[in-house]
Parts: structure tokens; sequence; C-alpha cells
């Protein structure tokens, strides 16, 4: 039932955090419109692994006949720990600070984990079955690319976009290093 190495077609990972790092100060970014969900589902967090902004509502749902009960670790964040029975109304939370990423347990279901990357900017995305990821809309800067897996840890990149430039980046992850 591990969700930890979910590989596709020509051996592509699923679940990785793509995320720039970088100055974005001067930037003000919309606020999405709708909230970010873990839907608590056939005894397993959907998705394993999910990326909203900070201060962005993290709604959890429970669609199963059971009672579900959601504990986010954070190390810079506030925890919270939260039981939920079936039909109960959505748990709604959010997150301060970044923090790449938040450990999702169950304190009913050990095998029932997800993770929560918080970050501040919109040049984000979790991969996919495909192993893809499309950062757009990026401004024209020198940025570090990184890719952060919870069983490889996290790669890095740097990359400079020029105005209306696009580039494709490529991450490795080796099953040989795993994170201890």
């Amino acid at each position: 039932m591990t969700q930890d190495v979910v590989l596709g077609e020509n051996g592509t990972l699923q679940n990785v955090v793509v995320y720039l790092e970088g100055d974005f100060s001067h930037y003000k970014f919309d606020e999405p419109q709708t909230p970010a969900t873990i839907d608590q589902k056939g005894c397993m967090y959907a998705p394993h692994v999910l990326a909203p902004r900070t201060g962005h509502p993290l709604q959890v749902i429970n669609s199963d006949p059971v009672t579900h009960n959601i504990h986010p670790v954070p190390k810079d964040n506030r925890e919270w720990n939260q039981s939920q029975p079936p039909g109960a109304a959505p748990i709604v939370q959010s997150f301060a600070r970044e923090e790449v990423a938040i450990p999702v347990k169950c304190n009913v279901r050990p095998w029932m984990k997800a993770y929560v990357a918080v970050l501040s900017n919109p040049y984000f995305q979790v991969t996919g079955k495909d192993g893809s990821f499309d950062l757009k809309n990026v401004p024209p800067g020198t940025y570090k690319v990184t890719a952060w897996h919870e069983l490889y840890g996290t790669r890095e990149q740097s990359v400079t976009i020029g105005p209306k430039e696009s580039k494709a980046i490529r991450f490795t992850f080796s099953a040989a290093s795993p994170v201890s």
C-alpha cells in the first residue's frame, strides 16, 4: 500500500515537488480561488503529495465510511491533529510559512501518509505519472530549481530565464541513494 515510489512509463517518477527558489518579493501573485484538497479515500490520503501556497486553505475531506485522522507534523508551522468521522464537514486549515515538505500521518492507520509542500510563490508543481512539470509565466531572472522527493531527497539546478523564454530541465533520482 506504499506510495513512496510511484513509477510511470520509462522510469518517470510521480510525486516529486518541483519549485523555484528566488527573490519574488517585488511581485504580487493572485490568490488561488479553490482550496487545496486532501481526500481520505480507500484508507489512503489522496493525493499522496500536495503543494499549496502559504496561507492557502487546505481542505481535508473523508470519503470513507470510517473515521479518519489527519495529523501534519511540521517543523516550521503549527502542528494540528484532528479526527474526522464519515460524513463530517471538511477540515480547513492553512500553513503560514514555507516548508518542504510536511509529513502527514494518521494516528489510527499507520500506512496512511502524505506530504504537504508549502510554498510562497506560484512557481511549483507536483509531478504526475509521466514525471513532467511545467512552471508557467516565470519572470526573467536566475533561479534555483529544486526537485524534492520523500525517499530520494532533493536535486537542484540553476536556471536563467530571459523574457518569453522557456527551458527544459531534467532531474535524475537514483534508487541507490535514498535519504535516510
